[in-house]
């Protein structure tokens, strides 16, 4: 049975999809952009400011699953721009120690909200 995952410490959700939802013990996180939870706009400070606010709306929606970064096994990053990769890995480094979560990162055409970056990741209760 599909258990949703929702949190006000979070962005809700642009569209008709669940911020994440639980199913045998995995937890899948819908993509996030840089949203303030509060206020539903962008972060401003460039592509590491957005990074950082990504990876604490993650961190707040699987604290909702009663979960942390740590449990996460797999990420998927949305790039505007491929330049940026070194400056997102900078700070990915600063939320996720070894062993790292699997990860593919891809560029894409557009985001929304003009966002520069999205990240989906996938968490297991028993990861950690």
């Amino acid at each position: 049975m599909k258990n949703p995952i929702q949190t006000e410490h979070a962005p809700a959700a642009l569209g008709p999809y669940s911020q994440a939802i639980e199913i045998n013990g995995l937890i899948f996180c819908s993509g996030q952009i840089g949203l303030e939870p509060a206020s539903g706009k962008l972060v401003e400070g460039g592509i590491e400011a957005e990074t950082r606010h990504v990876l604490e709306n993650i961190r707040a929606i699987l604290a909702a699953a009663g979960l942390t970064l740590a449990d996460v096994v797999s990420t998927t990053i949305f790039l505007i721009d491929l330049k940026d990769f070194e400056a997102v890995n900078h700070v990915y480094s600063e939320h996720f120690g070894a062993p790292y979560p699997a990860r593919s990162t891809v560029q894409a055409a557009a985001l929304p909200r003009g966002a520069r970056i999205e990240i989906a990741a996938v968490a297991s209760r028993s990861a950690a």
